[in-house]
This record gives structure tokens, C-alpha cells and sequence, in this order.
């Protein structure tokens, strides 16, 4: 059955996209950039209003009340494809992510993704990149918008625990905006690299934003790290008791 819900679901996506990216190619030369973005989380709200009913994933949000009411910049838990189309629908203010300049050429997503205001990152510039990075973000901040960034790079396994990268609180020092950290366990109900959903609540935790004004990234990008992966071993702590165990038995060794 899950089989057959799964399916369900990665044909509901590409009926449903390819069409609703069409409407936006239509509509988004006669919208103002929030009107556009507003018009492309539809298509997010729609995708967890039919993974909730058809796969039975929901969610629970904490901390709702710890979001700034000014600029921020969000770094969150990375573990599946969930909270990349789940936060926009779910956050208050619009989401600039920070992507890779390639997506842009990815057919319908991509197409759609470079009518939004988002940053993006061209890796051929190199050194140039990152204050490119600053620029359009400090524009997107300006305009109201809250950048999100996944620290550790990638999807990480469920358990696990990914190197925490300083792009995204050298990108917050240089903006002078707190970052907010995230924690989530989405990766049991849409695991990555899985065509099986399964279903389940996901806790999404919102934490107090940290200044970061008088710190250096590493101390920033430290702060970041220990809440989030604090927070992980407390709403999902089953997850990281092998993984834990393991590295206290090491550390006996």
C-alpha cells in the first residue's frame, strides 16, 4: 500500500507541476516579484495538503514564536526533500534560498525557480562568488524577504550528523542579520534517495535567533550546531542513541 501511495504521489507531481509551472510562466510577467512568489508556494501548500492525505505526512511546528520580526537569516537541519518545499509554505515572510546557478536549467523547476527573486551562486566566478552572495542577499533582506540556508550542504541520513559549513554565518556576520536555527526529522517520512514514503508527524523546531554581531563565523557556525543537533537528540532521540552510544564507547577505547 505504501507502494502504491508513493506512486501516487510521484505521478501526482509531474501531472500537477508541469501545468502549475506553466501557469507561471503565463502569469509571472504581469505580478511584482511577491505576488509571483506567493503564487509559487501555491504549488507548495498543495504538495503538503496531497502528501498529507494521500501518504498520511504531517507536521508540528515549535517555536513558531521565536522568528524575528525584522531580518534573519535561517539555517536549518537538512535530512530529505520535505522541508525544501515545506518552509515556504510554512514561514510567515517569503524564503530566499541559496542555490546552485546549475538549477536554473533543470526543465519547469528550474525555468520557474529563475522568475523568483532568489540568490543563486555561480561557481565559476569563484572568490566573487560569495560577495555576489551578499549582494543579492542583502537586496532580498532589504525587500523584506528571509534567506535560508542548509548548513550542512547536503540531505543527511537520519541519525547522522554532516559537516556544518560557515557560508551561512560568514553570509549573516556580513548582513548583519541573527541567524535562527532549525531542526526537524522530516528524513522518516521522505527519506532521501527513497521512493517510499511513509507516514508520520514531522517536528519542525524553530530556536531563539543568535546575534551574530561581535562573532566570528566558527563561533557562530558552532552555536548553530549545537542547538540544532541538541535539539535532534530531543525530538528524535531514538535516532541518534546508536550513533551516540557508539561514539561514547570510542571515546572509552
Amino acid at each position: 500500500m505504501r507502494f502504491i501511495r508513493s506512486l501516487l504521489l510521484f505521478v501526482y507531481l509531474i501531472v500537477y507541476t508541469m501545468p502549475y509551472a506553466t501557469a507561471c510562466f503565463i502569469a509571472f510577467p504581469f505580478l511584482n516579484a511577491t505576488r509571483r512568489y506567493w503564487m509559487a508556494v501555491g504549488w507548495c501548500r498543495s504538495t503538503l495538503f496531497v502528501a498529507r492525505y494521500l501518504n498520511g505526512i504531517r507536521y508540528r511546528i515549535e517555536g513558531m514564536e521565536n522568528l524575528p520580526n525584522g531580518p534573519a537569516v535561517l539555517l536549518s537541519k537538512h535530512q530529505s526533500a520535505w522541508e525544501t518545499f515545506a518552509f515556504p509554505a510554512l514561514m510567515p515572510r517569503p524564503l530566499c534560498y541559496v542555490f546552485k546557478r546549475e538549477l536554473l536549467y533543470v526543465p519547469f523547476f528550474g525555468w520557474a525557480l529563475g522568475m523568483l527573486k532568489m540568490v543563486h551562486i555561480n561557481r565559476k566566478e569563484g572568490k566573487n562568488a560569495f560577495t555576489s552572495v551578499i549582494r543579492q542577499g542583502k537586496q532580498r533582506m532589504a525587500e523584506g524577504a528571509w534567506v535560508i540556508m542548509f548548513p550542512e550542504g547536503t540531505r543527511i541520513p537520519v541519525g547522522k550528523t554532516g559537516k556544518y559549513k560557515t557560508g551561512g554565518p560568514r553570509f549573516a556576520i556580513e548582513t548583519g542579520a541573527p541567524v535562527v536555527p532549525i531542526a526537524h526529522n522530516a528524513g522518516h517520512v521522505w527519506p532521501r534517495n527513497s521512493f517510499i514514503k511513509y507516514p508520520g508527524i514531522v517536528t519542525v523546531s524553530i530556536g531563539k535567533p543568535i546575534e551574530t554581531t561581535g562573532l566570528s563565523p566558527d563561533e557562530v557556525n558552532t552555536r548553530v550546531e549545537n542547538w540544532i543537533e541538541a535539539e535532534m537528540r530531543r525530538i528524535d532521540p531514538d535516532a541518534y542513541r546508536e550513533t551516540d552510544g557508539a561514539k561514547a564507547n570510542a571515546a572509552k577505547a
